[in-house]
């Protein structure tokens, strides 16, 4: 006699249940089914759903930037083109004008740091200068920490602070002006907060004219142009940029910049700042040429109220020599108004990749309004069981012992067999009676009906209730079979097919 198996705990064959489920769960295909609800509620949500994401696709957020600045908007933002960002970009200062301090007249060579001009060009409206520095020992400056002293025992010989001007040598000595004391230092001397004399230029400094040319390029679509339109040789003599009638002439005043940027030209003169003249070339390739020009903006870049940043200032020395060798300098601390000339741009032309993913992109978004639909439709609505019955059905494909080629596809497509060949293809099927549908004589074919699995794709065929069993009584009509099918007299062998 054959040992009994072992059986298995209860845990485990629940476990062992709910695998096989979802392993067969994880074959069924899920086909959609369309149901019409007539409920004009949900049909108000649902249309205006779509609505608002039509109008954020096509208008609410193109009110949110530049024709090309942001890509997720379909007609205003041309997402149905390519675009290349960040163009190729070459640029050239040059800075004209004249000015006077107490005693002096000031020309481009003096005011302009660098002359040669560029992408960041300075010009200098106020100066502290420290003249006749020559190489021997003085007082250090007060500004620099512990360099107050009483005695020669505060002095450190050879100490070296690097916020300092020199080597200290050791002595403590009375300073330029006043009774106070500090160390004494090898240096350039006098110091610079000994004796400098201060000068400001910004008298004519606002009518300084400066000269931006630039040129850019769009690589990808061999695209070039510059911000100079006019071929006339003396058209930049006689222009002054203006964006409705001169746009194409980029000769700005120094005061017109600053003015535009929101700032005081006398106290920007007096403590320095940092002003961006930013060019912003966003080109629609699809128009002609003419329709892509620059668009200019200023502001300021330099944290204006942060004491401890804020301002602009430099310091450079012009050295003079005697019989080759050099004997003194005059140190300058300058301040300024420093100009930072940014491009940057956008160029976009159609291409039918980006049309067709947005397009995909705009149209599934669409389909959010049904998915809510749903979800309020099987939760919140009172016949919410009822909608959930009609909307999920679960069919069972019956397996056939037949192995013909016809039957076996029609069961991998999920398909109604053909009939086998024995049946008579003359004889209609018999009509339902009493709410049952009869094959042969007597025997019925009910459908066969899957009983609901631990594990399910959708979340929501927990709540199904197959369509099939609230119609027990039904049964589907097939032919007759002929007289010389021994099972047509077995109505129990038919019923289990």
């Amino acid at each position: 006699m054959a040992a009994a198996q072992p059986r298995l705990p209860a845990g485990a064959a629940m476990v062992r249940r709910l695998a096989r489920g979802c392993w067969s769960a994880f074959w069924d295909y899920e086909t959609p089914k369309v149901i019409v609800v007539r409920n004009r509620r949900l049909g108000f949500v649902h249309r205006m759903v779509q609505l608002l994401i039509l109008l954020y696709f096509v208008w609410v957020a193109s009110r949110a930037g530049t024709a090309l600045s942001r890509r997720y908007v379909f007609i205003v933002q041309k997402s149905y083109q390519d675009s290349e960002t960040g163009p190729e970009s070459s640029i050239i200062t040059k800075v004209k004008g004249i000015t006077i301090s107490e005693h002096k007249v000031w020309d481009v060579e003096e005011y302009v740091k660098p002359p040669e001009g560029g992408s960041v060009v300075s010009i200098i409206t106020r100066i502290e200068v420290t003249p006749s520095q020559t190489l021997g020992t003085c007082p250090e400056s007060k500004k620099v920490h512990s360099s107050t002293c009483h005695s020669d025992d505060d002095c450190i010989a050879g100490q070296l602070d690097m916020q300092g001007n020199g080597i200290r040598t050791g002595h403590c000595v009375p300073y330029y002006h006043g009774d106070s004391k500090t160390c004494e230092v090898s240096a350039w001397c006098p110091v610079e907060d000994g004796t400098s004399d201060n000068h400001f230029l910004g008298k004519m400094a606002p009518n300084f004219t400066i000269l931006i040319k630039n040129n850019i390029h769009y690589p990808k679509f061999k695209f070039s142009k510059g911000n100079i339109a006019s071929q006339k040789i003396d058209y930049l003599k006689h222009c002054t940029f203006d964006q409705d009638s001169d746009p194409y002439c980029p000769i700005f005043k120094l005061g017109f910049i600053v003015e535009q940027a929101g700032e005081n030209f006398t106290e920007l003169a007096h403590k320095g700042g940092v002003i961006g003249v930013i060019i912003n070339w966003d080109c629609d390739l699809d128009l002609p040429e003419s329709e892509c020009n620059p668009k200019y903006s200023f502001r300021r870049l330099d944290p204006k109220y942060d004491p401890a940043s804020s301002g602009y200032n430099f310091r450079f020395a012009k050295y003079y020599k005697i019989n080759g060798t050099t004997t003194s300098r005059t140190l300058i601390k300058a301040y300024g108004i420093r100009i930072d000339v940014i491009v940057h741009g956008q160029a976009g032309k159609f291409s039918l990749i980006p049309t067709i993913i947005n397009l995909a992109t705009a149209l599934t978004s669409i389909g959010v309004g049904s998915f809510l639909c749903d979800w309020i439709l099987l939760t919140f609505m009172n016949k919410n069981k009822l909608y959930s019955h009609k909307k999920f059905d679960k069919v069972r494909t019956p397996r056939h012992t037949s192995t013909s080629w016809p039957v076996t596809l029609a069961l991998v497509l999920g398909q109604v067999p053909p009939p086998p060949s024995h049946y008579s293809q003359d004889q209609p099927p018999t009509p339902p009676s009493g709410g049952g549908l009869t094959l042969g004589e007597g025997a019925e074919l009910p459908l066969a009906v899957q009983p609901p699995r631990p594990c399910s794709i959708s979340a929501l065929t927990e709540q199904v209730v197959d369509t099939l069993d609230q119609h027990v009584g039904q049964r589907l009509p097939v032919p007759e079979p002929s007289q010389q099918d021994p099972t047509s007299t077995d109505p129990k062998g038919l019923a289990q097919l």
